[in-house]
Order: structure tokens, then sequence, then C-alpha cells
């Protein structure tokens, strides 16, 4: 399943992101209302997660202009508890409200509800790469029947490429989507490692991928079936 996340607090949207993505949800995170337009204009999502107060704008704009291309999930995300706050984004078409600070197993708990109610809540989400097999609600991976063992950061890089499926993904794209486990940014040298290390276990033919394809002169894609 596919979840957009609007949060402009870097640490919370970061966090937040590495959590929904260890359950199995490939995630598009927006740090601004018009980073959050400009992206939702092109992509539709399973669930969409709204903070409320951005520097650009409000969540209840985003939250509208969701509904004008469908019938979307949506759960606000905010810092205010008053009853104004909530009856507005209710009486906007959202469909949940959690109030911050928030505990993670509960956001869970809450867009597996929120899923469940709107008939879109999926026993199990499988991608097929060729021979590859990604479970997204367990998290595993295997190859020819076979489990394949990644390290979280492997997992994380795979998500990347999955979420944006179809798409090139320059380096610099992926160095500001991937960040190690300590929280530091992954340079350019470690990147070109884990790619290596990820192809050596999905791919076939490591020396000539197949899954993750080299773009020359722009990046590394995943292609489309």
């Amino acid at each position: 399943m596919n979840i957009f996340l609007l949060e402009d607090d870097e640490a919370i949207g970061i966090g937040l992101k590495y959590s929904l993505e260890n359950e199995g949800y490939t995630t598009t995170l927006a740090k601004s209302v018009s980073e959050a337009l400009k992206i939702i204009s092109k992509t539709d999502f399973s669930l969409y997660i709204l903070d409320l107060n951005l520097p650009d704008g409000s969540g209840y704009d985003v939250c509208k202009r969701i509904k004008e291309r469908g019938d979307f999930p949506v759960i606000f995300l905010t810092a205010y508890d008053d009853e104004v706050n909530v009856v507005m984004g209710l009486d906007i078409g959202a469909d949940d409200y959690i109030t911050k600070p928030f505990r993670v197993r509960e956001l869970i708990a809450r867009i597996k509800s929120v899923m469940r109610r709107c008939g879109k809540d999926r026993t199990e989400q499988i991608v097929k790469l060729g021979n590859v097999t990604v479970n997204l609600n367990e998290a595993k991976v295997s190859k020819d029947g076979e489990d394949i063992i990644l390290t979280a950061m492997e997992y994380r890089l795979l998500l990347t490429f999955l979420n944006n499926r179809g798409k090139v993904l320059s380096r610099n794209k992926l160095l500001e989507e991937i960040w190690d486990v300590d929280g530091d940014f992954v340079n350019d040298n470690t990147l070109t490692v884990y790619i290596k290390r990820l192809r050596d276990k999905i791919e076939r033919d490591p020396a000539c991928p197949q899954i993750i394809r080299t773009v020359r002169g722009l990046g590394y894609v995943i292609e489309n079936d």
C-alpha cells in the first residue's frame, strides 16, 4: 500500500516514513503544501496522512484537493485537539484525526482501521519483479521461492525504488531519500555499495542487472510491468 505523508518537521517526517516503511508501506514524504500539491497532482495514493499546520498553508487545503481527485482516505496529524479543528477536518472529508504527540503503533492501528472502514484494506501486498517477490506486509523478499535476507538499508533502498517504479532516480534523489540507521546521511560511495549489494542479492546476473537498471548519466530505475 502506498501512503502519502505531509509533515514539515523534518525529524518527525523522516521518523514516520522510516516506521511506515518498516511496516511494509511504501511512503512518499512532502514537507510543504506546495510540494504536496505537485506530488498529488501526478500520483494517487492509497491513504494520505496530513499535518495540519504547514509553513505555506494548511493540510485542509491539501485535503480538499485530494477529495477533488477521488474519495481517498485521509488522516490528519495536528498538535491541536480542540473541537473546532476536529470538526473542521471531518467536515471537509478527513476519515480520522490523531493529535501529537502520539505513538507510532497508535498511528498504524488508525491506518488499518481507516482502510478497513473504507473497504480498501488488503490482507497481502505482493509485488513481483521477475523472479523476485516482495511481500510488503511482512517486509519479506524472495527469489525463485527462496527467502532473501536484506539489511534494513537494503530493504529501504528497494522500497524507495518500488515507491518510484517507472521513474528514473538520480543518485542525489536516492541520497535524499536514504538515511542510515543512526540518522546520518548516506554518502555517495556508500550508496554505490548498497546498490551493488542489493543487486547481488536480487539479480540473476548482477553484472547485467535486469531489475534495478542503470540509466547512463541519469541514475537508476525499476521499470513498470
